[in-house]
């Protein structure tokens, strides 16, 4: 329900809660966000859930008051929300503020040949990667990037565990894409579990709440990431973050922004990952320093500081661009 009334010095961003580490790390900024909640609890409707640990500007709007409400910019983060969503909850009025497209996901089916959904020219598209703005066939002339940003760690890295962890939901059902068979082919050959939704049913501990994510990984002595095309993933910045030394495949956005033997161990080629996952097992001060320095990456790379300007820069943009065309 709608818990507080809105301070009128502050942007009103209308969203759907699509990923909600994403959620939590945006309502750091300093503005409200509206998300719509319905009695299903479907796919961008859950509301404020209890994973996350929302503050008071992440308020729960009933779909049936949507409409009643004023924004001052609406923000889509998926092809549904943008097609489907907005015209099922929204009013005639509504659909003509200022809007921004938050876009996730590395381009697919393809690489190389796959045409972003969003074609209305008044939308601003922003990527969270800059491969993806490479690699995406952008439709619309405003296209933005904006990395990561993420909190200080609550937990520091100990590495006691003298095994790697892997932290992927469904990894098993979403193939290729997410690295099944390279887990599969490294976990005969190193010690590693694997947390994640629905991996109880092949052997992994299953889902790790979100507020429970740090402390739980900074026991383990790396955090592999075995994702062939996506996103710098939120777990590996927030990995980086807590100083865990990460080994990754160097494809997409990690290869531009982690250095291979200094701020972590990243190859295509699986026996040489492999190979820098046995010398962190058996050299601890080496795994030590080696998350150090992707620490101080992370604190370069995902501050909030950065996250929270570059996100206030876009919706003003959007809002000064949309009153300039009116």
């Amino acid at each position: 329900m709608i818990s507080r009334s809105h301070q009128p010095d502050r942007l009103k961003i209308f969203t759907w809660h699509i990923h909600g580490s994403y959620l939590y790390y945006l309502s750091q900024c300093n503005f409200d966000i509206y998300i719509p909640v319905n009695d299903k609890k479907n796919e961008g409707y859950y509301g404020r859930g209890k994973t996350f640990l929302f503050g008071d500007n992440v308020i729960e709007v009933p779909v049936s008051h949507v409409k009643a409400l004023d924004f001052d910019c609406i923000l889509f983060q998926s092809e549904k929300n943008f097609r489907i969503d907005q015209y099922e909850i929204l009013s005639a009025e509504q659909r003509k503020l200022p809007a921004v497209y938050l876009e996730h996901n590395a381009p697919s089916p393809y690489a190389v040949d796959s045409s972003h959904p969003l074609y209305d020219p008044r939308v601003v598209l922003v990527h969270v990667t800059h491969y993806n703005k490479l690699m995406w066939k952008n439709n619309v002339p405003m296209v933005r990037v904006i990395q990561h940003g993420i909190t200080e760690a609550s937990h520091t890295y100990t590495g006691e565990l003298k095994k790697g962890i892997v932290v992927i939901n469904h990894i098993k059902e979403r193939g290729r894409t997410t690295g099944w068979d390279i887990y599969d082919r490294v976990r005969a050959e190193v010690p590693i579990d694997l947390a994640g939704i629905g991996t109880e049913q092949y052997g992994g501990l299953g889902e790790v709440l979100f507020p429970r994510l740090t402390a739980f990984t900074t026991r383990y002595r790396f955090l592999f990431n075995p994702i062939r095309h996506t996103s710098f993933g939120l777990f590996v910045c927030e990995a980086m973050m807590a100083g865990i030394p990460v080994v990754s495949l160097a494809t997409t956005e990690y290869a531009n922004l982690l250095t291979n033997g200094e701020s972590a161990f990243i190859n295509t080629d699986v026996d040489a990952l492999i190979a820098g996952m046995k010398l962190l097992l058996n050299n601890l001060p080496l795994a030590t320093t080696m998350g150090q320095r992707g620490h101080a990456v992370a604190q370069e790379q995902f501050n909030m500081e950065r996250f929270i300007r570059e996100w206030n820069e876009v919706f003003e943009f959007a809002i000064n661009k949309k009153m300039m065309t009116v």
